[in-house]
This record gives C-alpha cells, structure tokens and sequence, in this order.
C-alpha cells in the first residue's frame, strides 16, 4: 500500500541538529571569549557574539583590544559559514518536503486510477479507524476520505491511502474510484451526511455494497430508502452488548474469544462454494469438513439469502451456499480452498 513521504528524513533532522549544536557551541565560545579578553559582562559579551555572528552591523559595544579584533574576525567567518549551512539545509529539507508531497500525490492519483473492487471508507472518526484498520489489516483494499486535516498524520503512518476532502462531494468520490469500487461505508458523524453521501454513492453506482452509519433510529429507513444495504447503530448495538455482558456473560466471553481474541487462534470466516467444489451436493455429514478439518458450521446462508443456523447433518452444501464456519485460521484455510475447488 501507498503512503506519502511528508516528514523529514532522519538524515536530514540529522545535520540540521548537529549545525544548530555547532552554532550553540560558537555562541558560547564568542559569549565566553569576549568575557575572558575584554573583561565584560554576560550580557554584553552574548550580545556581541549574536550581532557579530547575524552581521547586523549595529556596531561594538564597546571598545575591543586588538586580540578582541582577531578574536572577532574569528566569530564572523565561523558564524557565518555555521548559519549559511544552516539555511542551506532548512532550503533544501523544504524543497525534498515539496517534492516527496508532489511525488505522493501524483503515485496516488496512478494508484487511485488503477485500483479495482476497494471500499471507499467516508470519516475517519473513531468508528472509521476502527474499520479502516481491521480492512488494511487482513489486506483488503480501500481509500478513506477525510477532510479533516489532522487524520492525514495517523493515516501516513497506518500506510493506508486517502484523500484529504469533504465525502460528500460527488467529484472527491469519483476521484476515490466509486465507479469501480466494491463498496462504500460511510461513517461521518453527521446523520445528514451519511445520508447524503449514500444518495450520492447510490446514483454513481447502482451496485454498490453501501454500508451507513446511523445515530438516531427514525434515521435508518431514511438511509434504506436512499440506496443503503446495510444501517448500523453504534449506539444501540453497543448498549445491547453491555447489557448482554451483564445478562450472557459466557456467551459474550465466547464470543470474544472467537471472533477478537487472536491468541486463542480461532476465527469465524465465510466461505461460499463454488461449481468446482467436490463437496457440492454432498451431505456435511460426509463432507469431511468436521472430521478431517476440524471446522464447525454455525449456519448456511443459501443463494436466496435464507440463513439455517445450526444445520443438520444430513443438510447438503450446494453451489453458492455460504457457510459460516468456525475455527482455526489454517483449517479455515484448507476449507476455502477444498469449496473453492482450485
């Protein structure tokens, strides 16, 4: 995945520390210096070492020996050239800033045109991270859009492409490849913007996968009439969880551990067969998928969208079925590839 090289490298930071100690070094030699041969104040000898240094040519402050002359003559070539590095690093360090910011935009717009069946997350909010991060990190692709400019920091440092805009534009999501994306899920905060982005997404492309954030309940048949396949409530489905901890403890502990806990090694995939399955039409009885992968079906979700949970033995595994299946990633794994029939 793309990200953009916006910060300044460690080699650069590098030397413009070591000039900024250098110069430390020659205000503290010059302040030192015309303390020790002229025999002046703190104050007065920093002062002299700074206009001397900067060649602001405010003039002595006051009369200076011959080897107080010598001496600064000493502090202008040195401070010059320390300061005359100084500036040259911070130019150069702005331009390599600009080129690597015009670099990454253009390779993201290569990268936007070229990408194919990706999601296009709208809000990078708490609830957009969260998605964004979970998607990035089983190696699905996608591109958030945000407009707030801060989220573009976490966003470089997640490796994860965005565009820094308003989701509600029609041109922002055409620029997001919306035209040839997988799906939309839009997660701004405002209820009104949701349902304005899922209009929009809906009239740019009809078969999309549209998935909408809703705060208020009067609003998901809104977002369901506007072109939405699926509303969820993070309110409400987080108060049903609290109240599930304290009413189905184990359950909820069960269900943690099956679905988040990644030591446990457990997960819960879904897998749909295919015509080149050879377990098509075959009982799960003798599918094998128990016995010899270790793999439990919760449920089947057939090709009208019926959902049977908890299916019989006897019940057969048809093309287009897809099975919700239980278990450890690389018996998951063995799975997909024996319905897939590759």
């Amino acid at each position: 995945m793309f990200r953009f090289e916006k910060r300044i490298s460690k080699r650069d930071s590098s030397k413009l520390f070591k000039g900024l100690v250098i110069l430390g070094v020659i205000l503290l030699l010059g302040t030192i210096g015309y303390m020790v041969i002229e025999d002046w104040k703190l104050l007065d000898s920093l002062y002299m070492t700074v206009i001397t240094i900067s060649t602001v040519g405010y003039g002595e402050v006051r009369d200076v020996s011959p080897v107080g002359r010598l001496f600064t003559i000493f502090i202008i070539f040195s401070g010059m050239g320390i300061i005359a590095y100084i500036l040259g690093m911070a130019a150069q360090v702005m331009v390599d800033f600009q080129m690597r910011s015009l670099i990454g935009r253009t390779k993201l717009g290569l990268k936007m045109r070229s990408m194919k069946n990706h999601y296009i997350v709208c809000g990078f909010g708490r609830i957009g991270r969260v998605i964004s991060r979970e998607l990035h990190a089983n190696g699905i692709p996608l591109v958030v859009v945000e407009k707030d400019p801060e989220a573009r920091h976490t966003l470089e440092d997640e490796n994860i492409p965005y565009i820094n805009d308003d989701a509600t534009s029609e041109d922002v999501l055409i620029e997001a490849g919306i035209e040839r994306s997988r799906g939309v899920i839009s997660v701004v905060a405002s209820d009104a913007n949701n349902l304005f982005i899922t209009m929009t997404a809906r009239g740019l492309n009809p078969n999309l996968f549209i998935l909408a954030r809703a705060d208020e309940e009067q609003t998901e048949k809104k977002l369901l009439r506007a072109g939405a396949n699926k509303v969820v409530m993070p309110y409400i489905i987080g108060g049903r969880k609290m109240a599930r901890i304290i009413t189905k403890p184990a359950v909820t502990d069960f269900i943690e551990f099956a679905l988040y806990n990644k030591d446990m090694g457990l997960e819960m995939g879904e897998i749909e067969v295919s015509e080149k399955s050879r377990i098509q039409n075959v009982a799960l009885m003798d599918s094998g998928i128990r016995k010899d992968m270790d793999v439990i079906i919760v449920a089947i979700r057939k090709k009208d969208g019926e959902m049977k949970f908890n299916p019989s033995s006897q019940t057969r595994v048809e093309v287009g079925d897809t099975l919700i299946s239980l278990g450890k990633s690389d018996d998951l794994r063995r799975l997909a590839f024996e319905l897939s029939g590759e």
